[in-house]
């Protein structure tokens, strides 16, 4: 069961019947009871009782505890965050009675990022809450951008962190063994500048926490994706020309990264995918359609499998 954070939206009604249809995920819905159904009727649909949990009067006492116990050091927070869907609905999650939630549709990035951060926590011995995009190319291929939605400007050790992170969900998610390119304006120190050390000693400490996985930096994106630029630039890099995990130096590059592949490529995004959580939670983006909410659901409801 995923659970869905903004419904009290049309498009996440649509993206909840379409996946009921499908029978590979059963939907929740938290909202307001009487506006949910207004929404509904607006879609053209109706939903049934047993997807709707009313933020106001149907709320689990086990959801309340989890809730309390987050805010008890700071508990004039508490009343406001019980009848929150994004913080009732990530107390659900991380209690078991859903298998994960997505959310944002009509919220902010930071709203969600806040409820996964205080209610389901990060999953021990891991430091950095990062995300990254699924980007499905036009000729079916798949490949992984991060972080392109939470760290601004990681550290070396953070993006080592973000690279660790979307290798696994790549593989999670495609069934593909990831193959990570560290981008940076230089490849191979063709040009020599502190953000391309940072790049270079990134990607040295990926190697050293698992070096079995296939990463490189710094490489520009064009050697990274394109064998015949490789051919040239970078000559003996076994991730050269066959990338398929581009991680950017930071949050500028990779918004504006993902953005222009999405709007002048044509690739479809899905995320932000959230990664370095106890339980899987995703955010949307306010601009998103039904069936990206549907596409997220789906991921979601794969990352819940893996836990």
């Amino acid at each position: 069961m995923i659970g869905f954070a903004d419904g009290e939206d049309e498009r996440t009604i649509r993206a909840a019947h379409a996946l009921n249809r499908s029978g590979v995920v059963t939907p929740r819905l938290y909202g307001r009871r009487e506006a949910i159904h207004v929404a509904a009727r607006d879609a053209g649909s109706l939903v049934p009782e047993e997807w709707i949990a009313d933020v106001v009067e149907g709320v689990d006492d086990v959801v309340r505890e989890v809730i309390a116990a987050s805010y008890a050091q700071e508990p004039h927070r508490i009343a406001a965050a019980q009848t929150d869907p994004i913080h009732i609905a990530a107390a659900a999650t991380r209690a078991g009675i859903i298998d994960g939630c997505v959310a944002g549709a009509t919220r902010s990035t930071s709203d969600v990022l806040r409820a996964g951060l205080r209610i389901v926590r990060l999953e021990p011995d891991t430091i950095t809450l990062s995300s990254c995009f699924l980007m499905l190319l036009p000729n079916g291929r798949a490949v992984t951008f991060a972080d392109c939605a939470v760290v601004p400007e990681p550290s070396v050790t953070q993006l080592a962190d973000i690279t660790l992170a979307a290798c696994a969900t790549h593989s999670e998610l495609t069934g593909q063994s990831p193959v990570a390119a560290m981008l940076s304006f230089s490849t191979q120190g063709s040009a020599q500048h502190p953000r391309v050390d940072r790049v270079r000693q990134a990607a040295e400490l990926v190697r050293e926490r698992d070096s079995e996985l296939h990463v490189d930096g710094d490489l520009q994106f064009d050697a990274a994706l394109v064998q015949e630029v490789a051919i040239t630039k970078a000559p003996g890099s076994t991730v050269a020309g066959r990338a398929n995990v581009f991680i950017f130096p930071n949050l500028d590059a990779g918004n504006i990264g993902y953005k222009i592949a999405q709007r002048l490529g044509r690739v479809v995004a899905l995320g932000p995918i959230l990664q370095g959580l106890n339980a899987p939670i995703n955010d949307l983006s306010r601009g998103c359609s039904s069936s990206d909410i549907e596409l997220m659901a789906l991921v979601t409801a794969i990352q819940s499998l893996a836990i």
